[in-house]
């Protein structure tokens, strides 16, 4: 017979009081983050739609490194295929923790936000290709992606109170998001598969994991490795962020005795770096796109690819957020944490509607960089990211007196042991 006497998994949970700390200072680095990465942005557009144009465009146009390793790529390359190697890193990293060492490695507990993701993934893209059907159906994954730092910036500003669980829900569904967003990347946008040297990058890929699993830290070992990796797996066609996501799976995440794990160690040196500054300057390098003026905003959004790209992250991200929660939440009989409602869920389902980052690399990868729908869909990507960002201000705001008062429970800690007492139950 089943065993009925485990507690019903919860679909908002704050978890383990060390796996709440751990996210609230990977929030904080990724906060700060969020705001340079707005900065850029608008930096970027400002520039791109200013009379001094012609030098973002030299800028962004740039070409540097060595020709002889197929390397001299553009400034906006290197930000897209370099930089981007960074974030996807991190983003490895953070998911083997959480599925190996967090509150993930429960299935129970995993399967709500894994299949949030999930149908985060599948409903935007379905409304995409309802509305591109028979047209520029290349472009079903660009309004797939959450930017957890685009979101966090809006909390920043609307959420501050929010409680523990929405906040590890929200980071656990955007790393899956991540995931999947590179599985796709890797899987529907490599045009010329060139097979030497993506088993070449299998030799330094398996050398780099050889050390790590030995717990060897020399940067003056690893570095060459990753760098060597990276450069054969941009150079066999796949996207070259993949490269990051394989060598984030192959650092080990429990720590040897006496040590931190090596995991906690790359992520506490690597993510400031992804979050401060590749991040926001690969937003600088990428969102510029000239608008045109009044007639050319029309334009833009009036491109049925640009349609299905807003209506995906406005609707389809909740849609599919919400469906699949609820029908997981059915099925496994999971309940809402006490406190919050099915409204909370909807808030942070609008929220991951928010896609940047991922967004536009992948609106440069279904498009071609710099072409007229490149344009179109990046447009719709800050249109569609602005718009998701307002509604969800909107839905969390109305619940802000009741999210106050679960954040004050929380830090409630009646007998001192830095441990707060709704930890202990």
């Amino acid at each position: 017979m089943p065993d009925d006497s485990r507690p019903s998994p919860i679909v908002l949970s704050r978890g383990s009081w060390a796996e709440a700390r751990r996210i609230a200072d990977v929030l904080r680095k990724e906060t700060v983050g969020g705001v340079l990465l707005l900065a850029g942005a608008l930096i970027a557009l400002l520039w791109a739609n200013s009379p001094w144009s012609a030098s973002y465009e030299a800028l962004i146009g740039f070409t540097v490194g060595p020709h002889a390793l197929h390397l001299d790529l553009t400034l906006a390359t290197w930000a897209a295929d370099g930089l981007l190697a960074i974030f996807f890193f991190v983003a490895g990293l953070e998911l083997k923790r959480e599925f190996v060492a967090g509150d993930l490695r429960d299935p129970r507990r995993a399967a709500v936000p894994v299949a949030a993701a999930v149908g985060g993934v599948i409903a935007p893209a379905i409304i995409y290709l309802a509305v591109n059907r028979g047209g520029a159906t290349e472009g079903w994954a660009v309004p797939t992606a959450t930017d957890i730092a685009f979101a966090l910036a809006v909390l920043a500003v609307v959420g501050r109170s929010l409680p523990a669980a929405m906040r590890t829900f929200l980071l656990t569904l955007a790393v899956v998001d991540d995931l999947l967003a590179i599985m796709i990347i890797a899987v529907f946008y490599t045009d010329d598969l060139a097979i030497l040297p993506l088993l070449g990058a299998l030799v330094p890929l398996g050398l780099f994991t050889w050390l790590v699993q030995r717990r060897v830290r020399s940067w003056w070992l690893l570095l060459p490795l990753a760098f060597a990796a990276w450069a054969l797996v941009h150079a066999s066609g796949v996207h070259a962020t993949v490269a990051g996501v394989l060598l984030g799976f192959a650092v080990p995440v429990l720590p040897a005795a006496g040590e931190h794990g090596l995991a906690e160690h790359f992520e506490h040196r690597f993510r400031p770096i992804s979050a401060g500054v590749a991040v926001p300057i690969f937003a600088l390098m990428s969102a510029g796109v000239a608008i045109g003026g009044l007639e050319g905003l029309r334009s833009a959004l009036s491109d049925p690819a640009a349609i299905g790209i807003i209506l995906g992250l406005l609707a389809g991200k909740p849609i599919g957020i919400l469906g699949a929660t609820w029908l997981t939440a059915r099925f496994t009989r999971a309940r809402i944490d006490a406190g919050l409602h099915w409204i909370d869920m909807a808030g942070l389902a609008v929220l991951a509607g928010i896609g940047f980052t991922v967004s536009l690399l992948i609106a440069e990868l279904a498009f071609g960089a710099g072409s007229v729908r490149d344009g179109h869909a990046k447009i719709a990507v800050l249109a569609g990211s602005l718009a998701a960002a307002l509604v969800a201000g909107v839905l969390l705001r109305v619940r802000n007196r009741t999210y106050r008062r679960l954040q004050a429970e929380e830090r409630v800690d009646s007998d001192g042991d830095d441990i707060p007492d709704v930890y202990r139950h």
